[in-house]
């Protein structure tokens, strides 16, 4: 089956120094753009990038980069502008994307100072729509759907053609998917996020709720407004740049009322 599309998608996969989001960088990104009516001829580009930190000796054994291995590679800030471009204007797939790659890589763009707009995407986590039908990891899907074994696994390309792959099986598998990227970004959305790792969601009527800590499921609003002193923890928390502009966003709106 094909993918349906009305506009581009591009799934990507990083490889990272660690699990920090807010304080570790990409060493590896592969992207694979597919354009409609084009869906059997898609384009495909792989960078190592150098992180301008030491790649912890754990992260290399999952994904086998080392510094030597990208000590003279471009830095993300090199590749940003170009990549950002080439992602513009193109819905977003991913494995596990929605909770960890599209929030990392927002902070990246954030520090390189390139303006790139996810909130103008839709996503499709790949990941989240097997764990809502066959729970497993990406070696378990790839086997499960593709009756293949993933050769390569926790390396950047092949980890983003494996998981281009599974979404196509999971279309030719389960009727009730629907190949529409629309439909296929509200299945693979755990919950209505406002930002981009989901620490605020949307309540039906459209308030923002808090999603994490002591004020979970309370309006984000009405907690500004009684504690004041939470904005400012916010502010200097380790929270993604995207979580701490949509608490701003929120607060100005308070202040205008």
């Amino acid at each position: 089956m094909k993918l349906n599309l009305k506009r581009p998608i591009v799934f990507f996969d990083l490889e990272t120094t660690g699990v920090n989001i807010t304080r570790d960088r990409i060493v590896e990104i592969s992207v694979i753009k597919i354009m409609p009516g084009k869906e059997d001829s898609p384009e495909i580009k792989c960078h190592r990038v150098n992180p301008e930190m030491h790649i912890p000796e754990e992260a290399t054994a999952v994904h086998k980069i080392t510094d030597e291995m990208v000590a003279d590679k471009p830095t993300f800030r090199q590749l940003a502008k170009s990549l950002a471009d080439y992602m513009r204007g193109c819905d977003i797939a991913g494995f596990n994307s929605n909770r960890f790659d599209i929030p990392l890589l927002d902070e990246e763009f954030q520090r390189a100072g390139v303006d790139f707009d996810f909130h103008k995407a839709r996503f499709i986590d790949v990941q989240t729509i097997y764990h809502k039908l066959e729970p497993r990891n990406l070696s378990a899907a790839y086997r499960f759907y593709c009756g293949k074994e993933l050769e390569g696994a926790h390396g950047a390309q092949c980890d983003t053609m494996a998981t281009y792959e599974v979404l196509l099986a999971q279309l030719d598998r389960y009727e009730q998917l629907p190949n529409d990227v629309n439909e296929l970004s509200r299945f693979s959305s755990q919950n209505d996020n406002v930002d981009l790792i989901g620490r605020l969601i949307y309540s039906p009527d459209r308030r923002e709720l808090i999603n994490f800590g002591k004020y979970k499921g309370q309006a984000a609003a009405e907690v500004l407004t009684r504690d004041p002193g939470y904005y400012s923890w916010i502010m200097q928390g380790d929270f993604p740049s995207d979580t701490k502009r949509a608490f701003t966003r929120i607060k100005l709106s308070l202040q205008k009322k």
